[in-house]
């Protein structure tokens, strides 16, 4: 009974043979893997090469890292920080704005007849943009003038009387009170010519208020109407009342960029003080600028003073709303 028991638990010989080749079998696996790992591992004379797009290959140093000699002589992208303006005192950020923005609106509630430019467009001082429907005030003007006609004629008339009753009053023939009536009429006539030429006058300038023109140089920054649509003087009954403004325009050559300047730094800036200025868009690009106006009073919440300063010579690459970086060059003689 014993030796059958010693027998169920002893191992088969070729049993424990099969073991023993498994975990051999496993451990030349994982010794396979590493050898593998080292050997993309390792560092290789091929690997010294990198590709770059768009640029020849550079040979590298250390772990495939470019060298220096190599790093020197490729394209770098421009340095971020800005450089230092010789004799800065203060930089700080703001944005391009017109120094002047117009929106030109009618006189009167009129209805947009014809308009002829459109955003971007330039624009003369004195070229008409805008035409407003003139037909009421065109056919008042023709009654105005029928009823001038009238009065010159009345005229006419009184002076004959006035004529008439003073070779009869000179001949005694007639009292001098039908002298004086003859000629308190002419003068009644006359008087009543000159109220409907005023009357005449103002529609004349109705009709020409028609035609709205441009008053400077300058481009067209937005187009606020469109034929056909109403307009007036200002605005009434809520948000989507008629329009108040035609067009907007201003001079892409008068800029300014205008910054809200921290209370602590004040005391760096003043009036007519020369400045740099850079557009963050063409940083490689700066300007001659000087500040051109101090606000009177600040602003509490943020504890700010708003500063503008002129832009000199603008061109092309400097556009309104775009952020810019001032230098405020010199020193406040006052505080010396």
């Amino acid at each position: 009974m014993n030796e059958e028991k010693l027998q169920q638990l002893s191992i088969d010989r070729q049993t424990k043979q099969r073991t023993h080749r498994s975990f051999w079998g496993i451990l030349l696996g994982i010794a396979l893997v590493i050898a593998i790992a080292l050997y993309f591992w390792w560092p290789r004379e091929s690997d010294q090469l990198r590709l770059v797009k768009g640029r020849t290959p550079v040979k590298g140093g250390n772990n495939g890292k470019p060298s220096a000699a190599a790093t020197n002589t490729s394209v770098t992208p421009a340095s971020t920080t800005p450089a230092q303006v010789e004799g800065s005192v203060l930089t700080v950020s703001g944005y391009i704005i017109n120094r002047e923005r117009i929106e030109l609106s009618p006189r009167f509630m009129g209805i947009v007849k014809w308009i002829g430019v459109k955003k971007g467009d330039s624009v003369t001082n004195g070229q008409i943009v805008v035409l407003l429907d003139d037909s009421e005030y065109k056919a008042r003007l023709k009654e105005i003038e029928g009823r001038v006609s009238n009065a010159q004629v009345a005229i006419k008339k009184a002076e004959l009387d006035d004529d008439r009753a003073s070779r009869l009053l000179a001949a005694n023939i007639e009292s001098k009170q039908l002298a004086d009536d003859a000629r308190l009429r002419l003068e009644g006539a006359q008087a009543s010519l000159q109220e409907i030429e005023g009357a005449k006058s103002l529609i004349e300038i109705y009709v020409d208020w028609c035609v709205i023109r441009s008053p400077i140089n300058g481009v067209v920054l937005e187009k606020l109407v469109d034929p056909n649509e109403l307009v007036v003087p200002q605005s009434f009954g809520g948000g989507r009342g008629p329009s108040t403004a035609l067009i907007a325009v201003a001079d892409p050559k008068d800029l300014q960029v205008e910054i809200d300047l921290n209370e602590a730094d004040l005391s760096k800036v003043f009036l007519n003080q020369k400045c740099r200025v850079s557009p963050e868009a063409y940083q490689d690009r700066s300007y001659n600028g000087y500040v051109a106006e101090i606000a009177p009073e600040a602003t509490r919440a943020k504890g700010t003073l708003q500063v503008k300063v002129q832009i000199e010579a603008p061109d092309k690459y400097l556009t309104p709303e775009l952020s810019a970086r001032v230098d405020f060059v010199g020193k406040n003689p006052a505080k010396e």
